[in-house]
C-alpha cells in the first residue's frame, strides 16, 4: 500500500540526536488560517544547548518547549518563542491563541497576534503532578474542553500510569484562559479506583502478569508496567441515533491510550456537566447497565488523536499500527522499542460514525525502519487537507522512542477517502 503522506517537511531537527530528543508535536490553526506547531525536548543533552532560561526555582532545561508558525500551509516555518513545561498542546479560543501543558503544575501562556509574541507562562495549579501528550481540544457549548491527567497517588515504582486520573478542563472561550478562575475541572476518576485488574475475565486484560506496584522485566531491557490509562481525547456524540448521544449536550465521553500490554482497545470514561456547573467523571454503561472502560481501537495501545469533520459527520482516528504484538519480547530484533505492542514507525487513518466502528482509511506514513518512528502525530483539518504533526526519526534517532525529528505531513482531500 502506498502511504498518503510519506513525504514530509522537517519543523525541528535535533542538534544532537544521540542526546537531545523530539518529543510532543501539537498542531492547531488560526482563523486566519496560519498554523501553529509546539514541541519538547528531551534528554542528557537539553540542558547544554546554547539559550536555556533560567526560571526562578526551575532548571534551566525546563524551557525546552517550542513554538513555530507557518503560513504557507506548512511549507516553511518560523521559530516563534520557547516555553518553559511539556506535553503541550496549542488551541485557539475567542480571538487567542493559546499552548497549554505541564511541568508538574498545569502551566500556560497566550498570544494575541496569531502567535508572533507569546506571554511570561502563568502557572494554574499548585503543587501538583500532572500527565498529558497533545491530544485534541473539543469546541462547544462557547468553551473549549480538553483532557490533562492527574497523578493522585504515588505508591508505582516505575511508570505510574495506573495512578493517573483524566481530568477535562473547560474553559470560556471569551474570557482569559490564562486565570485560573476562568477554568472548571471536573472531578478526578483514577485508573486503579475504576479498574479492578484482578476482576478482568475473558479480555485479555493484562496481557502480561504484573503486580500492581511496579513494573517487572519481560525480557532483558524490556518492561511492562501495571495497565492503566493516559493521553487522553475528549469527543462529544451529536448525533441523536447514537446511544450515548446526550439531547442537552452535557454529556462529555474520554477516548484514552489503554496500557495493557496488548493492543486493540481504548480506554474510555465520561463526564457529566451538572446543574451548577460542575462535572462529574464516571463510567460508561451500555443499555445492560454494565459499565464499560475497554472499547474497539486500532492503535489504542500507543497515543492516538481524534477529530471530529462536521461535513463528514465523521469522527476521524490517527494512531499507530501495531503489526506482530504477538511476537515473543525475547525474540524482537534490537531496534524494536520496548514491549511487542509498543511499535512506532506506521502511522494510520481511520474514520467512524460512533467512536466504535473503525473504518480503515489509509496508512498516512511509514519509516523504513522500526527505529525510525511515526508516532505520537496530531493532526488539524485545513479545508480540504489533513495536516498531521509527527513524533518521527531518521536512521540517526537513538531509538523509536527517542527519535531526531518533528516531522509534518499533509493528506491531500482527504474525505475522499471515506468508502
Amino acid at each position: 500500500m502506498r502511504p498518503l503522506a510519506d513525504r514530509f517537511v522537517t519543523v525541528f531537527e535535533s542538534p544532537h540526536p544521540d542526546t537531545v530528543y523530539c518529543f510532543s508535536p501539537g498542531i492547531a490553526r488560526s482563523p486566519s488560517g496560519r498554523l501553529i506547531a509546539t514541541l519538547d525536548l528531551a534528554g542528557p543533552g537539553v540542558e547544554r544547548l546554547p539559550g536555556r532560561k533560567a526560571q526562578p526555582g526551575r532548571d534551566a532545561h525546563a524551557w525546552q518547549g517550542k513554538i513555530f508558525t507557518s503560513d504557507d500551509r506548512g511549507a516553511t516555518w518560523v521559530h516563534r518563542a520557547d516555553f518553559p513545561f511539556l506535553h503541550a498542546r496549542p488551541f485557539t479560543a475567542g480571538h487567542a491563541l493559546y499552548v497549554l501543558g505541564h511541568y508538574g503544575d498545569l502551566m500556560i501562556v497566550r498570544s494575541d497576534d496569531e502567535g508572533e509574541t507569546w506571554t511570561q507562562p502563568t502557572r494554574l495549579t499548585e503543587a501538583e503532578q500532572w500527565h498529558a501528550a497533545p491530544c485534541n481540544v473539543l469546541h462547544c457549548n462557547g468553551c473549549v474542553y480538553l483532557v490533562m491527567e492527574k497523578r493522585v497517588s504515588s505508591d508505582v515504582h516505575g511508570w505510574s500510569v495506573s495512578e493517573l486520573a483524566p481530568v477535562l478542563l473547560r474553559g470560556r472561550a471569551d474570557r482569559d484562559l490564562c486565570r485560573r478562575e476562568t477554568w472548571t475541572f471536573a472531578s478526578e476518576l483514577g485508573f486503579r479506583s475504576a479498574v479492578d485488574a484482578g476482576s478482568l475475565r475473558k479480555i485479555g486484560v493484562p496481557f502480561f502478569r504484573t503486580p500492581p506496584d511496579r513494573s517487572i522485566a519481560v525480557a532483558p531491557g524490556r518492561g511492562c508496567a501495571p495497565i492503566g490509562w493516559l493521553e487522553a481525547n475528549v469527543v462529544q456524540f451529536v448525533a441523536p441515533d447514537h446511544y450515548w448521544f446526550d439531547p442537552a449536550g452535557r454529556t462529555f465521553h474520554l477516548w484514552l491510550r489503554a496500557h495493557t500490554g496488548g493492543t486493540g482497545y481504548a480506554a474510555i470514561c465520561r463526564v457529566v456537566e451538572q446543574d451548577d456547573g460542575s462535572m462529574a467523571t464516571g463510567l460508561a454503561r451500555v443499555p445492560s447497565g454494565k459499565t464499560v472502560v475497554y472499547v474497539p481501537c486500532p492503535g489504542g495501545q500507543m497515543k492516538f488523536h481524534i477529530l471530529y469533520d462536521e461535513q463528514t459527520a465523521l469522527y476521524w482516528l490517527l494512531s499507530s499500527q501495531a503489526t506482530d504484538s504477538m511476537t515473543r519480547a525475547d525474540r524482537l530484533p534490537e531496534e524494536r522499542y520496548n514491549l511487542p505492542n509498543n511499535e512506532r514507525h506506521r502511522l494510520q487513518l481511520h474514520f467512524s460514525r460512533n467512536c466504535m466502528d473503525w473504518v480503515f482509511a489509509g496508512l498516512v506514513a511509514a519509516g523504513p525502519a522500526p527505529k525510525q518512528s511515526r508516532n505520537y502525530a496530531s493532526m488539524v483539518i485545513d479545508g480540504d487537507d489533513l495536516h498531521v504533526l509527527s513524533r518521527s526519526g531518521d536512521a540517526r534517532a537513538a531509538s523509536a522512542h527517542n527519535g531526531n525529528l518533528i516531522t509534518f505531513h499533509t493528506v491531500r482531500d482527504f474525505r475522499s477517502l471515506v468508502y
